[in-house]
C-alpha cells in the first residue's frame, strides 16, 4: 500500500464516525475552513481548475521528489472536497499518485451524495492532480 493509499484509508475511517450525511456534509465544511488561504497573487486565471461550477484555484509545486499542493474555492462545500484531496495526495510521490484508485469517492459516498455539477468538479480536481503527476513522474 503506498502513502496515497494510506491517506485515502485514514479519510475513509473518519468519515465512518458519521451517521448521517448532513454531519458528513458539516465535516468537509470544517475541512475547508482549515485551508491556508492563497494570495491574491495566487488566485490567477492561470491557477484556475476548468470544469468547476464555482471557483477553484489550485497551485502545485515540486520539491524533493514530492507534488505540494495547495487550493481553495469560493464555496465553502468545494474547499472542503479540495482539503480532502489534498490530505490524500499532497507532499506524495508523483509514482504514488499515478498508482493510487480514486475508489474512495466510493467508499467515502461521495459518488451518490454531490451533485453533477459537484461530482464533475471534483473529476477536474482530481484530473489536475493526476495530470501533475504525470508531468513530473
Amino acid at each position: 500500500m503506498n502513502e496515497v493509499e494510506v491517506s485515502q484509508n485514514e479519510i475513509i475511517e473518519e468519515f465512518m464516525i458519521f451517521d448521517n450525511w448532513i454531519d458528513k456534509y458539516q465535516y468537509i465544511i470544517e475541512l475547508g475552513r482549515e485551508l491556508t488561504p492563497l494570495t491574491e497573487d495566487e488566485k490567477i486565471e492561470k491557477n484556475k481548475i476548468k470544469g468547476c461550477q464555482s471557483q477553484v484555484w489550485f497551485v502545485p509545486e515540486y520539491k524533493d521528489n514530492r507534488l505540494v499542493f495547495r487550493a481553495i474555492s469560493d464555496a465553502a462545500i468545494v474547499s472542503g472536497l479540495i482539503a480532502i484531496l489534498i490530505r490524500i495526495y499532497s507532499n506524495k510521490k508523483p509514482s504514488d499518485i499515478r498508482e493510487a484508485s480514486i475508489d474512495f469517492i466510493v467508499s467515502l459516498g461521495l459518488d451518490q451524495h454531490l451533485s453533477p455539477t459537484r461530482s464533475n468538479g471534483l473529476s477536474s480536481m482530481i484530473h489536475a492532480i493526476e495530470s501533475c503527476a504525470v508531468e513530473y513522474e
